[in-house]
């Protein structure tokens, strides 16, 4: 599932949708355990790497498998 944190007074909070709840069985008040996992956008990444060769003959190589 995914959804967004949310400030609540001092501290921030997590929605869960009734049919979520439903589907998880979960109760009021039940103690449960949550993996949170940040989402990333790669194209802030565009760049970042720098390799010895160009791209395009990197990609040149990789075809020239596929010939055979």
């Amino acid at each position: 599932m995914e959804t967004k944190l949310k400030k609540w007074g001092n501290s921030y909070g997590l929605l869960v949708s009734r049919e979520e709840v439903k589907n998880l069985n979960i109760k009021e008040n039940e103690t449960i355990t949550i993996e949170i996992k940040k989402k990333y956008d790669l194209s802030q990444l565009f760049g970042f790497c720098k390799f010895k060769r160009s791209v395009k003959e990197i990609m040149n190589e990789i075809k020239e498998g596929y010939d055979e």
